[in-house]
């Protein structure tokens, strides 16, 4: 019996968590979500140094305190993005992305840029191009 109610408590501490409400906001007014999902192994965290790295945690953070829509305002060196031409990516892009993706680059660790693209409110980070060669700087 005792294990059982064990089981029963576990269940009744799992009850005091909601789930967050989701409001059908347009993705300009939603806070950017990240996904690292598709990033590409010779431009991912593992080939960045502890500042890099850290450095990248504060920026999903700073920028996740921003709707899209700030940082659309924002200037491209700070909170902002750049747009990246496809025809400038110097190494094989995704197969599952569409000719008309945009890429976008946003400043991670001073001017090194994390490069990815943007569908609704979620930005896939695909590089960080923390050494400068994915694209001509």
């Amino acid at each position: 019996m005792k294990k059982q109610f064990k089981a029963n408590q576990r269940q009744e501490k799992g009850t005091r968590i909601s789930a967050r409400e989701t409001v059908d906001l347009p993705p300009e007014q939603q806070s950017p979500l990240f996904s690292l999902g598709y990033m590409n192994k010779d431009y991912s965290l593992s080939q960045c140094t502890k500042d890099e790295k850290a450095a990248f945690a504060d920026t999903l953070y700073k920028l996740s305190q921003l709707t899209w829509s700030q940082i659309n305002a924002s200037p491209r060196h700070g909170s902002g993005y750049e747009k990246i031409a496809k025809s400038s990516i110097r190494v094989a892009i995704p197969s599952h992305l569409k000719d008309d993706v945009n890429f976008i680059a946003f400043r991670f660790f001073g001017m090194a840029p994390m490069v990815g693209y943007r569908d609704g409110a979620v930005f896939y980070v695909i590089w960080l191009d923390r050494d400068f060669t994915l694209y001509p700087h």
